[in-house]
C-alpha cells in the first residue's frame, strides 16, 4: 500500500477512535461540569474528587492492595472455571455418553444464581481466596460448558469423518480438527463467562473479605467517603472493560491461527 492510499485508511481509523471515545468523554466533561458548579447531590461526587480520592489511596498502597486481591480471585477463578467449561462442554458435545450424564445436571444447576452456592463454599473453604475463586469458577464454567458444547456439535462432522477413516489418533482429532473448529463458539462462552465473574465477585467479596474492590466500596460507604466508594465502583469498571478487550484481541489472534490450522485439517 504506498503513502496515498495509507492516508484516506489513517483518517478513517482516527475518527472510528473518536466516534468511540466521543459518547464517554461527553458524559465524564458533564459530570465534571456539574460537580464543579455544585449541580449534583452531595453522595454523587464528581471526576476531578474521584481522581483525587485514587491518588490519594494509591499514595499509601491501599488502592493496589484491593485491585490485587480482585485481579487474583478473578484469574484464578476465570482459568479454573474455563478450563473445566471447555473440557467438559467438548466432551460432552462430541460423546453420547458424557451428554447424557452432563446435561441433566447443567439443567438443574444453571438456572440456580451461583451466588446461592456461597454459604456452602464458605462452609468448605471458610474466610479464604479460595472461597472466591470457587464462586467465581463455578459461575465462568456453566456458559463455557454451554458455549463449547454447542460449537463442538456444529463442527463439520465431514472433517471428524475423514480424520477417522485415516485412523487420526483421538487426541490429535481433538487438537487439530475439533478444537480449532469449535474456537469461536468456545470463546463466545468465554466472554460471557467473564462478565459474570464479575458481577458473582462483586458479591462474593461482601461477605468475608478483608481486601477487594467490593471491600473499598463498602469501606467509602461506611466512612461516607462517596469518592472513595466509587473509585471503587469505577475500579471495576475499569478492570471489565480492560478485561473484555484483553479477551477479544487473544480470540483474535488465536482464531486467525485456527483458521489455518482447519484449512490444513481439511486438505
Amino acid at each position: 500500500m504506498t503513502r496515498a492510499h495509507a492516508w484516506p485508511a489513517l483518517a478513517r481509523q482516527a475518527l472510528r477512535g473518536i466516534g468511540r471515545c466521543a459518547v464517554p468523554l461527553a458524559v465524564i466533561l458533564a459530570w465534571q461540569w456539574m460537580g464543579s458548579t455544585e449541580r449534583l447531590p452531595h453522595y454523587l461526587s464528581w471526576p476531578g474528587a474521584i481522581w483525587a480520592a485514587a491518588r490519594e489511596l494509591s499514595a499509601d498502597g491501599e488502592l493496589w492492595m484491593h485491585v490485587r486481591a480482585t485481579l487474583l480471585r478473578l484469574v484464578c477463578g476465570f482459568a479454573i472455571g474455563a478450563m473445566v467449561g471447555v473440557l467438559t462442554g467438548m466432551a460432552a458435545g462430541m460423546s453420547r455418553t458424557a451428554r447424557n450424564f452432563l446435561d441433566p445436571l447443567v439443567a438443574v444447576v444453571n438456572p440456580v444464581p451461583k451466588i446461592a452456592f456461597l454459604p456452602v463454599v464458605l462452609l468448605v473453604f471458610g474466610l479464604t481466596h479460595a472461597t472466591q475463586i470457587a464462586i467465581v469458577a463455578l459461575s465462568v464454567s456453566f456458559p463455557v460448558f454451554l458455549g463449547a458444547q454447542q460449537a463442538v456439535a456444529q463442527v463439520d462432522r465431514h472433517l471428524i469423518w475423514v480424520a477417522r477413516n485415516f485412523e487420526t489418533p483421538v487426541l490429535t482429532l481433538w487438537s487439530r480438527v475439533v478444537f480449532p473448529a469449535a474456537l469461536p463458539g468456545i470463546f463466545a462462552g468465554l466472554r460471557v463467562g467473564l462478565a459474570l465473574s464479575f458481577v458473582v465477585l462483586f458479591a462474593a467479596e461482601l461477605i468475608g473479605a478483608k481486601t477487594g474492590l467490593s471491600r473499598l466500596i463498602v469501606e467509602g460507604e461506611e466512612w461516607v467517603r462517596y469518592d472513595i466508594m466509587l473509585t471503587g465502583i469505577l475500579g471495576y469498571a475499569v478492570l471489565g472493560f480492560l478485561a473484555d478487550r484483553l479477551l477479544l484481541r487473544i480470540r483474535h489472534r488465536v482464531l486467525r491461527g485456527s483458521l489455518i490450522g482447519t484449512q490444513e485439517a481439511r486438505t
